[in-house]
């Protein structure tokens, strides 16, 4: 594919008609539509010149980040030479043809010839005849969507559950990148199911799972920094979980909308809701989801700097915690343990630390510590989490030793993890690195957080 000279100002228009790209651009997927155009050697700086954006807004893109404002679409279209139609922007004429059909959507052979040509192919693989075309392999298998039964039982709703589970532990240990498509097109599937016939009472079972399959994609969707679709996904899942009249379920839902924001520095509307998942908390008498609300409002409480309200806050989630230790509670909010109060607690301190005494950051190490001692090895995500903490309030105490060696294992974790929140988590820690690169070992453990970041 030939791309225009340096000074050019359109992109071969030939490329919006591969079938990759057209996909792309119909789900408005412009982190794939660039790094396309990178594949054929437009450089960042390039596309940020045709669409009049920064090349930090273009690297931001590359990394997940969605482009949502309608007015943007229209300027990256324009200035690429994209029909605004393939984006669904406006009619247009030049985008009536519809995208090119895969192989297989195109055979209306039968079937007798189809295995032969399967068959043909397969023998020219096999004695290295024929290796494919490395430049389809790209490019997805026509999706053929899968049946759903026409009537379904209380099985069927547990297969979800049990689905959702596994991937949530995916989640856990390997970081939503690597997950987040399954869920996705897995709720695909599970929305379907509302078609079918069913008594009410599985009904009833069935929009609580889908509601917590909304939940996991819009967690794994703010994992990789995807926040427009996270509040989608979070929005479905509310909703599924009041009309499935699962309070419990609900208040975890609005927990995590809490947490979205309160990663998004938008602390005040992180700790408005999580003040309304504590209505549906206690509706629920859930005492687990009312101590992880109450220190995530601690949290928030710490990052305001108001310390009254934010021990107030850890001390509540402390007593709700211990009267919630011997009772079993459901999948979504059972991870909130021992360890997560204490991580949770050393964020408080830590945050506590920028405007208060420095006394503080004595705490936060030592909640931080037992945190870690305390954590399942499935939770790879939040022991990297912990290790990146605990390395920044030594870093600021002053211990070097301690500091550098935990960082070191916080870079290396978070190479090990498909999670944006991850390198995200890492720019404090490098800013304290950075204060402290007299030190070799300090200067050598900020530029490898430099290179995480940058990847």
């Amino acid at each position: 594919m030939n791309v225009s000279n340096a000074n050019a100002r359109e992109v071969d228009p030939a490329l919006w008609e591969r079938p990759q790209m057209r996909q792309a651009l119909a789900a408005r997927d412009m982190a794939t539509v660039y790094r396309l155009l990178q594949r054929i050697g437009v450089s960042q700086r390039h596309i940020a010149a045709l669409t009049a954006q920064s090349q930090s807004e273009i690297s931001e893109i590359l990394k997940g980040r969605q482009v949502m404002a309608y007015d943007v679409l229209g300027r990256i279209a324009d200035g690429l030479g994209i029909p605004r139609g393939y984006m669904g922007l406006a009619y247009d004429a030049s985008c009536t043809t519809p995208a090119p059909a895969a192989a297989d959507q195109r055979d209306d052979s039968s079937e007798d010839e189809q295995v032969r040509r399967l068959l043909a192919h397969a023998a020219q693989v096999t004695i290295g005849a024929a290796s494919g075309d490395a430049e389809e392999w790209t490019e997805p298998v026509t999706p053929t969507e899968t049946p759903v039964p026409q009537r379904i039982g209380m099985a069927d709703v547990e297969q979800i559950e049990t689905v959702t589970r596994t991937l949530r532990a995916l989640d856990y240990r390997h970081g939503g990148g690597v997950c987040r498509d399954a869920v996705v097109a897995q709720l695909t599937w599970s929305q379907r199911l509302l078609r079918a016939s069913c008594p009410e009472s599985v009904t009833l079972r069935l929009h609580q799972a889908l509601a917590d399959q909304h939940n996991l994609a819009g967690w794994t969707s703010f994992d990789v920094g995807l926040y427009g679709s996270a509040r989608s996904h979070l929005a479905r899942a509310l909703e599924q979980a009041k009309h499935a009249r699962n309070s419990s379920l609900a208040a975890n839902v609005l927990y995590r909308m809490g947490r979205v924001h309160l990663h998004c520095d938008r602390i005040l509307d992180a700790l408005r809701f999580f003040q309304l998942g504590q209505i549906c908390a206690q509706d629920a008498s859930c005492e687990r989801t009312v101590a992880m609300l109450f220190a995530n409002e601690a949290w928030a409480y710490a990052l305001l700097g108001d310390s009254d309200l934010a021990l107030k806050s850890i001390n509540r989630a402390a007593d709700e915690l211990a009267r919630a230790r011997d009772r079993e509670s459901p999948a979504w909010v059972s991870f909130f343990g021992a360890a997560d109060l204490d991580a949770t607690s050393g964020m408080v301190h830590a945050d506590l630390a920028e405007t208060h005494l420095d006394s503080h950051l004595g705490i936060a190490e030592r909640f931080l510590t037992d945190a870690l001692g305390q954590r399942d090895p499935s939770m790879a995500r939040s022991r990297a989490f912990e290790l990146t903490a605990l390395a920044t309030v030594q870093l600021r105490a002053g211990d070097m030793t301690a500091g550098i060696a935990n960082g070191n294992e916080a870079v290396t974790l978070a190479t090990e993890i498909r999670s944006m929140r991850i390198t995200d988590r890492l720019a404090p820690l490098q800013a304290v690195a950075m204060m402290r690169a007299h030190a070799g070992d300090a200067q050598d453990l900020a530029r490898r957080i430099s290179v995480v970041r940058a990847a």
